[in-house]
C-alpha cells in the first residue's frame, strides 16, 4: 500500500489546479484519472478574469495568454446576411486594480496541458488509466482502491466530474432539476468558407448553430441543436449531421465542415450537492455542481473551488492550522455554488429570450458577475474587521492589484507580485503601521509597509483601491481576511492563531 497526503481524483482543470497548488506547498499529492489518454476535445473554451488571476498566482499566466485570444466578436447571421456584430467586452482594458479585465478564449485541452506542465515542475505527473474503484475512511485518513492498488491518503478530493464516483460512494446526489430545454450537440471541426476573426452564430426560434474558432488550432468548436430521429430520440452527432444542421439553419452555400475530431452531447442540468465535505473527503467542480453552460462558468467555478481548498489543506497538513479550517471550504463555496446555479439559469433565460429578437444572441446574458471578480465571502468566519472604515474593500472581498515602486531603486512591482505564492500577505498602509509590519513575519506571512519607509504607492493606486491607515491581511487565495486599525498590534497574530 502506497501513501500520500492528498489523493486527487480527476485530472481536469479543477483537479490540476488543486494538485498544482498543493504541490507548490510541498504537499505530497497524487492525481489519478480513469482515462487512458489525455482528452483533446475543446469542451470548456473560456477562462474568466478571476481564473486568470489564479493562474497568475500559479505562475502560468504567460503561457495561458499566449495560447488564447480576447475580444473575439460575436457575428450574428440570418442566412448569409450579417445582421449584428458585437464584442461583449468592448472597452474593457487593463487597469491598475484589474490586470485581466476580459475573459480568455482558450480550449480546455490547452488549459489542462499547461497545468500538467506546471505540475511536472514539482515532480508530479497525472496517473492515467487509474480508475477509483472505491474508498473507506478511518480516523487517520482514507484508503482508496485505484485499479488493483491501494493508496493510503490523509485526504481525498473528488474532482471527477458530473458522473463522480467519489460523490456516489459518499452517498450524495446532485439535487435540482433538468429543464425542458433542447438537447445540444458539440464538436471540434475544421471549416471551409468562414473566417477565424469572429464567433459565427445562427440562432433562431427553431434551433441554432454556432462556430467558434479555437486559438492555436485550425479547428472551430461547433455547438448545434441536436438532430432527432422521427420518434424524437437524439441521433448520434456526426460530421454529416453537423453539416445537415448547418445547411438547415444557416443555409450558407460554400461553407463546409470537415475533420470532426471530437464530439459530445449535453443537456442543461441545474443541480448541486448539499454538502462538499464528508469526513476527510471533499468534492469540487462538476462533481459538486452542474449548471447551464451559459456564461462559461463551468470550468471556472471548479478552478475557484480548487483554489479555495488548496491553501486550507496545505496549512492543515503542515500543522499550521487545525482541521477546523477545512470546514470553511464548504462554508464559503456551497453558497457560491447555489449562486452559480441561479446566475447561469438567469443568463440562459436571457439568451433564450434574446434569440426571439433579430440580432439577439449569446451576449445577451453578459454581466459583470460572470467575470467572477465580484465573488466574495463576507459571511465566512475567516472574514474579520476590527476597524470601522467608510471606504475600501471589506473582509471576504477580492484583493485588488496596484502598482508599486521600490524606494531605493525605483524598480516597479505590483501587489499581485507580492501576493504570488503560498503565503498570507500583510499590507501596512501608512507609517503608523510600521511597528506591526516590522514585528510580523513568519513562513506563512510576508509583511510589506506601503508609504513612508516602505514601498512607494505608484500613482496613488494602492490608496485608491484599499484606502489608507490600515492593516490588511490577504489570504493565500487573494481574498481579504482581516482589516484592522494600525495600532492593533496583536490583531494579525490573533487571526493566524485562530486558524
Amino acid at each position: 500500500m502506497t501513501q500520500t497526503d492528498v489523493l486527487v481524483v480527476g485530472a481536469g482543470p479543477t483537479g490540476l489546479t488543486l494538485a498544482c497548488d498543493l504541490a507548490r506547498r510541498g504537499v505530497a499529492v497524487r492525481i489519478v484519472d480513469r482515462a487512458q489518454e489525455f482528452p483533446g476535445g475543446s469542451r470548456g473554451k473560456g477562462l474568466s478574469p478571476r481564473s486568470l488571476e489564479v493562474f497568475d498566482d500559479l505562475a502560468v499566466i504567460g503561457r495561458m495568454l499566449a495560447s488564447g485570444i480576447t475580444h473575439l466578436p460575436h457575428r450574428k447571421y440570418q442566412g448569409a446576411e450579417v445582421i449584428a456584430e458585437i464584442d461583449p467586452e468592448a472597452g474593457l482594458v487593463p487597469t491598475p486594480d484589474i490586470p485581466y479585465p476580459t475573459g480568455l478564449m482558450i480550449p480546455q485541452w490547452r488549459v489542462e496541458q499547461i497545468l500538467r506542465e506546471r505540475l511536472a515542475d514539482f515532480g508530479v505527473a497525472v496517473e492515467l488509466g487509474a480508475e477509483l474503484r472505491g474508498f473507506s475512511q478511518h480516523a487517520d485518513g482514507v484508503t482508496a482502491t485505484v485499479g488493483e492498488a491501494q493508496i493510503q491518503a490523509r485526504y481525498l478530493v473528488g474532482c471527477d466530474g458530473g458522473r463522480s464516483t467519489v460523490r456516489r460512494t459518499l452517498g450524495l446526489s446532485l439535487r435540482g432539476e433538468t429543464p425542458d430545454i433542447q438537447l445540444m450537440a458539440v464538436g471540434d471541426v475544421e471549416v471551409e468558407g468562414l473566417g477565424r476573426d469572429a464567433w459565427h452564430q445562427w440562432l433562431t426560434r427553431d434551433g441554432g448553430i454556432m462556430l467558434c474558432p479555437l486559438p492555436g488550432t485550425d479547428a472551430f468548436q461547433v455547438q448545434a441543436s441536436h438532430e432527432l430521429d422521427q420518434d424524437g430520440s437524439p441521433l448520434e452527432p456526426t460530421l454529416e449531421r453537423f453539416q445537415q444542421t448547418f445547411d438547415r439553419i444557416a443555409g450558407v452555400p460554400g461553407v463546409r465542415l470537415h475533420s470532426l475530431a471530437w464530439r459530445s452531447s449535453y443537456r442543461v442540468n441545474v443541480r448541486m450537492v448539499d454538502q462538499l465535505q464528508v469526513g476527510r473527503v471533499f468534492l469540487a467542480g462538476d462533481a459538486a455542481h452542474v449548471h447551464p453552460i451559459a456564461g462559461g462558468l463551468g470550468m471556472n467555478s471548479g478552478i475557484q473551488d480548487a483554489y479555495n481548498l488548496g491553501w486550507k489543506l496545505g496549512l492543515v497538513l503542515a500543522g499550521k492550522a487545525t482541521s477546523g479550517l477545512l470546514d470553511t471550504y464548504e462554508e464559503e463555496r456551497l453558497p457560491i455554488a447555489s449562486w452559480l446555479l441561479d446566475i447561469t439559469s438567469e443568463v440562459l433565460h436571457a439568451v433564450l429570450e434574446a434569440i426571439k429578437e433579430k440580432g439577439g444572441g449569446m451576449d445577451a446574458g453578459a454581466t459583470r458577475e460572470l467575470t467572477q471578480l465580484m465573488l466574495r465571502y463576507p459571511w465566512s468566519r475567516l472574514s474579520r474587521q476590527t476597524a470601522s472604515r467608510p471606504t475600501g474593500p471589506r473582509p471576504g472581498d477580492r484583493a485588488p492589484d496596484a502598482p508599486l515602486r521600490d524606494p531605493a531603486t525605483g524598480t516597479p512591482t505590483r501587489l499581485f507580485d507580492l501576493f504570488r505564492g503560498p503565503h498570507f500577505t500583510l499590507l501596512g498602509l501608512g507609517e503608523r503601521c510600521a511597528p506591526v509590519v516590522g514585528d510580523v513575519g513568519s513562513d506563512i506571512v510576508k509583511p510589506y509597509l506601503v508609504g513612508p519607509g516602505g514601498l512607494l504607492d505608484d500613482g496613488g493606486h494602492v490608496a485608491q483601491a484599499y484606502g489608507t491607515d490600515a492593516l490588511i491581511l490577504i489570504r493565500p487565495d487573494g481574498h481579504i481576511g482581516l482589516v484592522a486599525h494600525p495600532t492593533e498590534t496583536g490583531s494579525v497574530g490573533e487571526y493566524l492563531r485562530s486558524l
